[in-house]
């Protein structure tokens, strides 16, 4: 005689929870999985788009080809400067934007409206926008300066070692900020009113408000937005590709747009995936950094 196997309740819903999750996690192995698998494989392998010949086992040949790359230095570099600036900007300015907008004054609403505007528009729409007002012979952005008589001669903002980077961190800032004061200003509105309230009473100013019962409620939800936006702008490619494509002279080439040359200029895609393989454990370490330090913040809040 047979006998069936009994499931209790709860067994019985996890196995349905699962059958359910299978389609997500079938779309997870197939779009991430695989790729990530497939990234760090071609890393270690000899693997060329038109030279066929090239297969085989690497070793680490791949990486030191990347490392002994005449600009991988000042990749990395740039990379450095248009992460930490463009983060730094863009929390600074979401910051001081959302504080006003937390301020009761007429007109708030549309204010609020506006200010969102930039964070919807494409980033290849925004490139070539500001790409056009920052032209040096037709520009708008030259134009006001020579009308004002800020400038003798028109400046080349993209095209000029000098200001490129700035240039593009600047534009970087302006369309990712109402992404911060959409963040604060939500975190802002859910700090109890009490808290403030006995603060002014016990005399502090709204500056010392600010720093001292403010800031303290926002750790959470700044430690979340950085972490994020540190990841989206280390890895970002198509907001300098648009503008700058990386140049002039390689001054605004980061490491996303390094692995774009090697693959598909130079069509060395194991090279581009050591590249990219390090990249990924850089953002590894970094995410591990940020776990420790969320926890911490959650200990210390409850």
């Amino acid at each position: 005689m047979k006998h069936r196997l009994k499931f209790t309740r709860e067994q019985r819903q996890t196995r349905t929870a699962f059958i359910m999750l299978l389609p997500a996690l079938a779309f997870l192995a197939v779009l991430i999985a695989y790729p990530l698998l497939k990234v760090i494989h071609d890393a270690f392998s000899h693997v060329h788009l038109i030279n066929k010949s090239m297969t085989g086992f690497a070793g680490l040949a791949n990486f030191q080809k990347v490392i002994s790359d005449e600009h991988f230095g000042q990749a990395i570099r740039n990379t450095i400067v248009w992460t930490v600036f463009s983060v730094l900007g863009e929390f600074l300015m979401g910051m001081t934007t959302a504080v006003l907008l937390n301020q009761k004054y007429k007109g708030r609403g549309i204010f609020r409206t506006f200010i969102f505007i930039p964070w919807l528009v494409p980033i290849v729409v925004a490139g070539m926008t500001w790409d056009w007002l920052l032209n040096p012979e037709f520009g708008l952005v030259n134009y006001i300066l020579q009308s004002f008589h800020l400038v003798k001669q028109p400046i080349n903002f993209l095209g000029d070692i000098k200001y490129a980077m700035g240039t593009v961190i600047f534009v970087n800032i302006w369309r990712s900020f109402p992404y911060y004061t959409i963040s604060f200003l939500s975190a802002m509105q859910s700090i109890p009113g009490e808290l403030t309230e006995a603060a002014a009473i016990d005399g502090a100013g709204a500056i010392k408000r600010f720093f001292k019962v403010t800031l303290p409620q926002l750790r959470s939800v700044s430690l979340v937005i950085v972490f994020i936006h540190i990841i989206w702008t280390a890895i970002n490619f198509d907001f300098i590709w648009v503008m700058t494509e990386g140049g002039p002279n390689y001054a605004t080439e980061t490491l996303p747009l390094m692995i774009y040359r090697y693959s598909m200029k130079t069509f060395d895609v194991g090279a581009a995936s050591a590249l990219s393989t390090m990249m990924f454990t850089v953002m590894t370490i970094l995410f591990v950094f940020y776990y420790k330090k969320r926890v911490k913040i959650s200990e210390d809040t409850n």
